[in-house]
């Protein structure tokens, strides 16, 4: 007996002792699979919004006072409520998303609810890298036109002195780009890990699904 022939009768062999599952048992798995997935992207979209909402109370009153002192109180205050609004839509898609998919009866219907699903998760990521740069951006802005109410209400807030507006500004800014980096870096480090991990198991449930619909 040569050796393919082996292989062949060990294969067989292996066969009868595996369950046989048929295409209605993996798709009700790949099913679950894919709504325990979007379950889990609407638990972390509002775990996420409870934690930034939670950070935003232990900034220092020194620092809320500073933003109002130079004229920062309301764009804050609008660009917090506008983010709230949209971070609210989109935990609501994300739970359309969840009962779509567990209520999900077919093959095909299945597959389209997972590509809306990466959809949305793309859009939600883009969206939160975008506004947290342009907010970054546009308040230094606001501080590079507005240096002598930033270093005269940094030198009364913060009780800084002996030191020169020019020399205090390089400083400044260069503390900004620098926060400012980490802080994307953090963004979207946080997003690639957490996000990313579960679009890949959507992904390769797409996959699975295809193969079946095949």
């Amino acid at each position: 007996m040569d050796e393919l022939e082996l292989l062949k009768k060990q294969w067989q062999s292996q066969e009868q002792v595996l369950p046989h599952l048929s295409y209605s048992d993996i798709y009700k798995m790949l099913l679950k699979k894919s709504s325990s997935i979007v379950k889990w992207i609407f638990y972390i979209s509002i775990a996420e919004i409870i934690f930034w909402t939670l950070l935003a109370f232990l900034v220092p009153e020194s620092s809320t006072k500073f933003s109002d002192d130079i004229g920062l109180h309301n764009i804050l205050l609008g660009a917090n409520v506008l983010n709230y609004v949209v971070f609210g839509f989109f935990i609501i898609l994300f739970y359309r998303n969840y009962r779509k998919i567990s209520t999900t009866d077919s093959i095909k219907e299945l597959m389209g609810n997972i590509l809306s699903t990466r959809k949305t998760v793309k859009y939600f990521v883009i969206y939160n890298i975008t506004t947290s740069i342009i907010l970054i951006v546009g308040i230094n802005i606001f501080y590079y036109l507005n240096q002598d109410i930033v270093f005269k209400f940094m030198t009364e807030d913060y009780g800084i002195a002996n030191i020169t507006q020019e020399r205090f500004m390089k400083m400044f800014f260069a503390i900004q780009i620098l926060f400012g980096i980490v802080m994307i870096g953090f963004v979207m480090l946080f997003y690639r890990l957490v996000y990313g991990i579960l679009l890949r198991r959507l992904s390769k449930n797409y996959k699975e699904l295809e193969k079946i619909e095949v």
